[in-house]
């Protein structure tokens, strides 16, 4: 029997091709690193990196990775946690997947004690800002090189 319904799968031997065929929309590659960049980041932070396919049915329609207690300043000061990469499969955008990724994020950042979920996004028209905005971030005032950081409370 086959699942149906959006869920998350762990990135293993048996779905790597799939997963390394998520691609988003050509216009949106300047704004996402590709998931073959996100899973070479995740391979050197381990523990810190939280990747996953998105799954509906036997279907691959998107990748996330989380970021997991990141050492935000790099000086011991503050941490924080959140949604580090978002790509979902060009042909698979506008039904919801985006927002199963932010949700299941949140639900896990939750069940790890976590009260914020941080994100980044390139600003501008073509950038996610309004889907981010949407969900519920909000922008901190902050930069992260030239992206805004947005945080979604989680209480």
């Amino acid at each position: 029997m086959t699942k149906t319904g959006p869920r998350l799968e762990e990135i293993t031997p048996g779905n790597l091709d799939a997963a390394l065929g998520v691609a988003v929309r050509p216009d949106q590659e300047h704004a996402v690193a590709p998931v073959v960049k996100s899973l070479a980041e995740a391979y050197v932070h381990p523990g810190t990196a939280w990747p996953r396919l998105i799954v509906d049915g036997d279907r691959p329609v998107g990748f996330l990775m989380a970021f997991l207690d990141i050492d935000w300043y790099e000086n011991g000061t503050v941490h924080r946690s959140g949604l580090w990469r978002l790509n979902i499969a060009a042909g698979e955008q506008g039904r919801g997947y985006g927002r199963f990724a932010v949700e299941s994020v949140a639900e896990e950042l939750r069940r790890r004690g976590g009260k914020e979920l941080y994100v980044t996004w390139h600003p501008g028209p073509d950038g996610p800002e309004g889907f981010y905005l949407g969900l519920g971030f909000r922008p901190n005032g902050e930069t992260s090189g030239d992206q805004t950081v947005g945080v979604l409370d989680l209480a």
